[in-house]
């Protein structure tokens, strides 16, 4: 295949792997607000807090964009901003008593769904995807730090 056809499909194929929503149709919340959540709930099981900036570094978006989804699941009960007590620039964003049981009954039905596109598919070939993914982006990340060192472009 030329190399215009490889960047072609794998742009193609990168753009759907982005837009596979792995919550069921069933769900309250969005692929996003599920990931926004999960963050809080990850540091929460590690004894920590989370503040918006970091939730918009671990799931690459804006800070707008964290505040817009906060807002909307601060309206619905789900989340709540909770001032620093050393720092009064500071916002954690800490889940609801009531959030936790929906995370975890989206959780279940998203796991359900995995499940059943995984028993489908095959643990074998999945297993292998994955693998074939991981190594991909390790060479991809390797070629490019590589191209721009030798172009003089230096990424933080």
């Amino acid at each position: 295949m030329e190399s215009g056809k490889y960047l072609n499909k794998l742009i193609l194929t990168v753009k759907f792997m982005e837009g596979l929503n792995m919550m069921p149709a069933n769900v309250s919340l969005t692929q996003t607000e599920f990931r926004l959540i999960r963050e809080i709930v990850m540091e929460r099981e590690a004894g920590n807090q989370i503040i918006s900036s970091e939730i918009a570094r671990r799931l690459n978006i804006t800070r707008s964009a964290v505040s817009q989804l906060v807002t909307r699941l601060e309206q619905r009960g789900i989340v709540n901003r909770m001032a620093s007590p050393t720092d009064r620039k500071i916002f954690y964003v800490v889940l609801s008593e009531s959030a936790l049981a929906v995370f975890q009954k989206q959780c279940d039905e998203a796991n359900e769904l995995i499940n059943r596109v995984v028993e489908e598919f095959g643990k074998k070939k999945t297993d292998q995807l994955i693998e074939l993914y991981e190594e991909f982006a390790a060479v991809f990340d390797k070629i490019r730090s590589e191209s721009e060192k030798e172009n003089g472009v230096f990424r933080k």
